[in-house]
């Protein structure tokens, strides 16, 4: 288990898919959050190339201004339009 200061306790799973492990971290039984470093390890041993490749793809960058619009409050639209 971790604890994530404001967010409360955060409990780590893990679930094995394609010969890798990849975390599942769940807070208050409600947010979920999977490793995106432990998915890209399956494409490469150094994950930081994978995830920034992933980072330059325009589809990845509207799915995070939705999933911020979504989820985030205190989003602000008119600064994510400059990314």
């Amino acid at each position: 288990m971790i604890t994530g200061g404001t967010m409360g306790k955060i409990i780590k799973d893990t679930i094995h898919a394609n010969g890798i492990d990849i975390g599942i971290y769940t807070q208050d039984f409600e947010n979920e959050f999977i490793s995106l470093t432990d998915i890209a390890r399956y494409k490469s041993d150094d994950p930081t190339a994978v995830i920034q490749n992933w980072m330059r793809n325009r589809d990845v960058i509207e799915f995070l201004g939705l999933w911020e619009r979504l989820h985030n409050p205190d989003f602000k639209p008119l600064e994510f339009e400059g990314v």
